[in-house]
């Protein structure tokens, strides 16, 4: 048992860490009342502003809040991490427990798959929410001066453009202010909703479940679809669960339980009680919350923190990217970390792609209310998936029951359908768009991962055993010259082609050789004690499998220096690496969809990144042996 003095100072050092929190895991959500509450009155599957509906909005935004959040991903989804790390794809590899596909029972690789489509769809969402995000901000200038409503979209644009050109530069310097921003934010945001309260206690009626009750009665099937644009209230949620590992369990319910959550429920109230006052606030409730002396403050304050919201968001699709590269999900593109500790990276590909997106969104959509007709679908088809995976973990890591794990994951998986089947409206209203975001996304990682693993197959295939390598030492008199040579392969039995096709073309090999594999393991790091596994093989060969987790990056030369620091003879300056060039054949096949994917994968991995570049191998150094492989 804790005393109380520890007990204290476990509170003290978790505070910074929750006010760190509040800049990085909750700007997407936190800046959600600015758009989210209109949406329900705003669009083609609005409601009326009646006092009645008002009502009713309210307390669906509340307990949506409360079940989704409070309950699902901060009290039982945030349970199920991998060694501390949460996320869909953190979910994915505890799930899959190193098995490949090919080795996977029928039911798990549909579960696998999908959670890939809702890895995929948080694409589709950190798409559009920094076009959304920053746009409805900028459009508060339309409310305190009406003849700048105009350069809502030119000064968004100029915003996001700004946001996506510093993203090469790094923002560690500036990550520090995060906090202090949101918290400004959030204190900001519960004024204004208090204040309105005040005029207008009457609303607190709406915190009771009986008014979104009421409102379904009221106006049934059709009510459904304003869960549409009430599942904007909770987007970001999954944030707080993919951002697990970088600040831990306590330091998030901390900030959510103490900051977030009461003053989104402030907010959420304020503008419903700003909407029974005055009919004409629908056009835009959140801004005319803020005294008139104050708006453009509040404006500021607001694009400044949904730039936060935006860059968390945007940071968190380099991170998820770079995950996915490494579980074998991506082909290798180009990754530069921007701060001394290697946490924070940067992808000059993605974020180009991104930033074209979204500014795509928002000439095309030209509104905050437009652009929520097409956001949702994917933060409601990403929370569905991570029920369904919480389902898997439950029974297979946990062992609960089918009655347990059922009951809970089935509670959940209602309101996720709920919310997923009212955004399913919203498809040809511009939801088609984080969809076919999606369904890219999902064809290349499914593509990728089944087209790695073939060729995997290949290469195991042919090696060579060690005995029979050895034995064809002796018999075709290969000279032995002085100096290291480093076999890069993917597989860890016997001798690699790229190593029996080198001493076929010379007929030498070096005194010293040393065969390298790379394991990426499902956990997020190994511990430096686990990292390496070395074998002497005789003959002057060793074999090394270096073990990494889904969070760490492999740099070659500084493995070796590790090596040689164990026993292994290698001088690092005289050492030449030995990578196999493939070039990849399609075979003949009827089939259409195959052919397809074959040529899809040689079009990925034609465009990979080098492995000198990804595994930090100087390239002065390196002899590549092409040869073809028949896919």
């Amino acid at each position: 048992m804790r005393t109380l003095a520890e007990r204290g100072q476990v509170q003290e050092a978790a505070l910074p860490v929750s006010l760190a929190a509040l800049g990085v895991v909750f700007g997407d959500i936190g800046t959600s009342p600015i758009y989210g509450f209109k949406a329900c009155f705003a669009g083609p599957y609005s409601t009326s502003p009646s006092a009645a509906d008002i009502y009713g909005v309210v307390s669906l935004i509340v307990w949506a809040l409360t079940i989704t959040v409070s309950i699902k991903y901060v009290s039982v989804i945030m349970r199920a991490d991998n060694h501390g790390e949460g996320g869909i794809l953190a979910l994915l590899a505890l799930l899959r427990g190193g098995r490949s596909p090919s080795t996977m029972p029928p039911g798990l690789k549909l579960v696998i798959g999908l959670g890939l489509f809702g890895a995929a769809l948080l694409y589709g969402d950190g798409v559009i929410t920094p076009a959304i995000s920053v746009l409805s901000a900028v459009e508060g200038l339309g409310v305190a001066t009406p003849e700048l409503a105009h350069l809502a979209v030119p000064l968004s644009v100029g915003i996001l453009f700004a946001l996506f050109a510093v993203q090469r530069f790094g923002t560690a310097r500036v990550g520090g202010v995060f906090g202090p921003v949101m918290l400004i934010w959030f204190v900001a945001i519960a004024v204004a909703g208090a204040r309105s309260i005040v005029a207008s206690p009457e609303i607190f009626a709406a915190l009771s479940p009986w008014y979104g009750i009421q409102f379904f009665l009221r106006h049934g099937l059709s009510g459904i679809a304003v869960l549409g644009a009430v599942v904007l209230a909770v987007t970001g949620a999954e944030a707080l669960y993919a951002d697990m590992g970088f600040f831990g369990k306590r330091p998030i319910r901390m900030a959510w339980f103490g900051v977030v959550f009461p003053a989104l429920l402030l907010n959420y109230a304020g503008q419903g009680a700003l909407m029974l006052r005055d009919k004409n606030a629908l056009a835009n409730p959140f801004f005319l919350l803020a005294p008139r002396g104050l708006l453009y403050p509040y404006v500021a304050l607001a694009t400044v923190a949904t730039i936060v919201a935006s860059q968390a968001l945007i940071s968190g699709v380099f991170a998820l990217t770079n995950q996915s590269i490494l579980l074998g999900y991506m082909p290798r593109i180009e990754v530069r970390h921007t701060d001394a500790q290697a946490q924070q990276v940067y992808m000059p590909g993605a974020n180009w792609v991104l930033m074209i997106a979204c500014l795509l969104l928002v000439v095309t959509f030209r509104s905050s209310t437009a652009l929520g007709a097409a956001y949702g679908i994917a933060v409601s088809g990403t929370m569905a998936m991570t029920t369904v995976l919480f389902y898997a973990i439950a029974r297979t890591r946990w062992k609960w029951s089918r009655l347990r794990a059922g009951t809970v994951a089935g509670f959940f998986l209602v309101v996720d359908c709920a919310f997923a089947g009212a955004n399913t409206l919203k498809v040809a209203h511009g939801g088609w768009v984080p969809l076919a975001i999606a369904v890219v996304l999902w064809t290349l990682m499914t593509t990728w991962a089944s087209g790695r693993e073939a060729l995997l197959a290949i290469r195991r295939r042919e090696g060579t055993p060690l005995d029979e390598f050895f034995a064809r030492l002796k018999s075709s008199r290969v000279t032995r010259t002085p100096g290291t040579a480093v076999f890069l392969t993917s597989h860890v039995e016997g001798a690699p082609r790229v190593l029996t096709r080198q001493v076929e073309l010379t007929h030498a090999l070096p005194k010293h050789v040393v065969i390298v594999t790379i394991a990426f393991e499902e956990v997020p790091t190994v511990d430096e004690t686990e990292r390496l596994e070395i074998q002497s093989l005789g003959h002057g060969l060793f074999r090394v499998t270096a073990h990494y987790g889904f969070l760490e990056e492999p740099h070659l030369p500084q493995l070796l220096n590790q090596c040689r620091q164990i026993g292994i003879p290698v001088d690092l300056r005289e050492t030449t690496y030995y990578l196999n060039g493939e070039r990849l054949v399609l075979a003949p096949d009827r089939n259409p969809l195959r052919r397809w994917r074959k040529e899809l994968f040689r079009f990925l991995a034609r465009n990979s990144r080098s492995a000198p570049d990804f595994f930090d191998i100087p390239p002065n150094q390196v002899v590549e042996l092409g040869s073809q492989v028949i896919i």
